[in-house]
């Protein structure tokens, strides 16, 4: 059910429902924090292994300390640059966080988002919420209710509707070992950005079998169609030219093909735009019966790395159709 009563949706979270939460990246999957029966519940719902952490959402970085302790200075300075925004900052957990929602590890992962509903949503409960993205795990991102919605339908007790997600890819991961800033996962906030308040950082964003933190494994973003990223598309068309193909590209459209199998984000070349459209574009994509999706890689500055970093991602582990093309 997708509702716009945040009171609702408040009587859920107090008797340890789901729900579906809005926030500037892409819609979570939100309960208690501090709750083992709602976190099992969303580890359930998704079809996530439990090795895989979880990201806690708080109101302000005023309760950034009910949630972690021995927090480094750096921190500090940019969650006070960041947030609400979308940086997760990976710090010492405090005891009392659930070993479910860290993956049995001492460190937890913490954010405030930047959305209007979900801000005032966590000022209306004492307690932070767990909200890893509201899809199937591995499956494209939800940006909107109607995603989640159709992911989830009465698996969940609600949606709550705050419109489209205005970054529309997830948060950037950031953690802090030997004195040093390691951005773990690429995302709504970019390397220049941090780089402008933490100096040089370092960038670990793939470890398979035992993630550190949320979105760092392999396969990940995918739709049910298969997807291949390249940066020659038409040669791509022409080796699939037998297929019914969709195209997901950045700036233009191809010529001499059908124009409705097409999405350009952003026809202005506005890599803020064309993230704001990336997982929407990959679920129309996913709706239309094709034999395989095409995707443009976007340029390798700014968003568009952290852009490339999804689309490699969700283009893991597909049935390779050029080798089925020979057998």
């Amino acid at each position: 059910m997708i509702s716009t009563d945040i009171n609702l949706a408040v009587q859920h979270l107090n008797e340890n429902g789901i729900i579906g939460f809005p926030t500037e990246t892409v819609y979570g999957l939100a309960g208690n924090a501090f709750e083992t029966e709602a976190i099992h519940k969303i580890f359930d719902v998704k079809k996530r292994p439990t090795f895989n952490p979880l990201i806690v959402h708080i109101k302000g970085i005023e309760d950034i300390e009910q949630v972690a302790q021995e927090i480094p200075p750096m921190a500090y300075e940019l969650a006070n640059a960041f947030w609400p925004g979308p940086l997760t900052l990976i710090l010492k957990k405090k005891p009392h966080i659930p070993d479910l929602v860290t993956a049995n590890q001492d460190t937890v992962a913490v954010r405030v988002p930047n959305h209007a509903v979900a801000l005032e949503l966590l000022n209306y409960i004492n307690f932070p919420l767990v909200a890893p993205s509201a899809n199937p795990f591995t499956s494209i991102s939800p940006t909107s209710a109607e995603h989640v919605e159709k992911y989830f339908g009465n698996q969940i007790n609600m949606v709550l509707d705050g419109g489209e997600c205005a970054a529309g890819i997830e948060s950037t991961i950031v953690g802090f070992e030997d004195n040093k800033v390691i951005v773990y996962r690429l995302g709504a906030l970019t390397l220049e950005e941090i780089e402008k308040t933490a100096g040089t950082v370092s960038l670990v964003n793939k470890k398979e079998k035992k993630p550190i933190v949320p979105g760092m494994l392999l396969k990940h973003y995918a739709p049910k169609t298969d997807f291949i990223l390249t940066r020659n598309v038409q040669q791509e068309l022409e080796w699939y030219s037998d297929k019914k193909v969709g195209l997901l590209l950045f700036d233009s459209y191809v010529s001499h093909y059908d124009s409705n199998y097409q999405i350009v984000l952003s026809e202005e070349s506005d890599l803020q735009v064309a993230a704001s459209q990336l997982y929407n574009a990959m679920h129309q994509l996913d709706k239309m019966n094709l034999d395989v999706i095409i995707a443009e890689r976007l340029p390798e500055y700014s968003l568009g790395v952290s852009m490339n970093d999804r689309l490699e991602r969700a283009s893991k582990n597909n049935i390779t159709l050029k080798i089925k093309k020979w057998i």
